[in-house]
């Protein structure tokens, strides 16, 4: 069984009249801004750990059009379980630059108090689910929200982002045959970037990519250029609209690549070549929209020049002012992990306390 992978938009930024899509220019000059500031919090994030300032740090170089492009597509009250490549779903709905630092620097103005690593982002209010660590956990939990959404006649979906090596644990394939049961209203968003840390995708599935495991469970699959943000918008849309009238969810593949490494604790040389990497910055997302847009005469040089000095400046004081925010407060270490505290956690606490005062 083979798949063939949508694309409109080429990379010298021309797009297909095969394309039906129609994005007015305000919200496409917004979804590129989002998925430059996204690259360009990753820069800075990544250069943070390095000095030391930030324990980790994950970049989405590459993907960007995977994570906005989704969100554009989406509505507000639709369900987000992103993985950690997505926080460009973040900065779509609104979470501010300020508040994507705290979090990076986990300080008592992060949403999860320092209790998560870094980019294990997610706000309650913008119905984003905050990250997991364990890959695969948030699927069936997707799975699930669209379910009890439809049993409550609620019209929106929920979204699920994982990476092509998630596909390999059971809760994939759990959630999958879950959702086709109950015909839950769920995206499942496979990003196949081509490598699950340093395991490439020949060494993890021998069948024709992720899209493949659809039909399989009974499920609508698409496959598409993840790097071709018209593509990405375009089935997303399809497929939320397909999940609401059929009542029945949804596999998306994103044919892209991981441009940077696994994460800061990762050194990607070790495993692929330099050859291989340099092949893909041509299909840059980033790139070939911008290329489009200048092509429409929507953005220029001049556009791009001050746009990136706007924001650079912005992340800086960001910086500044997370630098200056005061660590979470002791008790959140034992608040929200059990419904009442138990006593053995106030116990390690007062414990903890006194050996505080103790040292000064």
């Amino acid at each position: 069984m083979t798949f063939k992978t949508i694309s409109y938009l080429d990379e010298q930024g021309k797009l297909s009249s095969v394309c039906s899509l129609k994005i007015d220019q305000d919200k496409l000059l917004r979804i590129y801004q989002m998925m430059l500031l996204t690259r360009l919090v990753d820069e800075r994030m990544i250069i943070l750990q390095r000095q030391g300032l930030i324990s980790f740090a994950m970049s989405s170089l590459g993907e960007e059009a995977c994570s906005v492009g989704t969100a554009a597509a989406l509505e507000i009250g639709d369900w987000m379980y992103p993985q950690y490549r997505e926080s460009g779903i973040m900065f779509w709905r609104g979470f501010s630059l300020q508040e994507y630092t705290h979090h990076m620097f986990g300080n008592a103005k992060d949403p999860t108090l320092g209790r998560q690593m870094p980019n294990h982002f997610g706000k309650r209010e913008l119905n984003v689910v905050t990250v997991s660590s364990p890959i695969g956990t948030k699927i069936p939990h997707a799975a699930g929200c669209a379910y009890a959404m439809k049993l409550q006649k609620e019209p929106n979906i929920a979204i699920s982002y994982f990476g092509e090596g998630a596909a390999s644990q059971g809760d994939f394939h759990c959630a999958l045959n879950f959702a086709a049961v109950r015909k839950s209203p769920v995206i499942f968003f496979c990003r196949n970037n081509g490598y699950a840390i340093s395991t490439p995708s020949y060494r993890q599935y021998a069948s024709d990519g992720i899209a493949a495991e659809g039909p399989g469970h009974g499920i609508k699959t698409f496959r598409v250029d993840g790097n071709d943000l018209f593509a990405v918008y375009q089935i997303t849309e399809v497929a939320r609209k397909y999940c609401l009238e059929m009542e029945a969810p949804v596999l998306i593949e994103a044919m892209t690549y991981r441009m940077g490494a696994h994460s800061t604790s990762d050194d990607p040389s070790l495993y692929r070549s330099l050859d291989e990497e340099n092949e893909w910055k041509d299909k840059c997302p980033i790139l070939r929209l911008k290329k489009y847009l200048e092509l429409q005469k929507f953005w220029n040089s001049d556009d791009e020049e001050k746009f990136i000095s706007k924001i650079t400046q912005e992340i800086s004081e960001a910086i500044s002012i997370a630098k200056e925010t005061k660590k979470p407060p002791l008790e959140s270490l034992v608040e929200h992990v059990y419904f009442e505290v138990p006593e053995q956690l106030k116990e390690e606490l007062k414990k903890i306390k006194n050996e505080l005062k103790t040292e000064n």
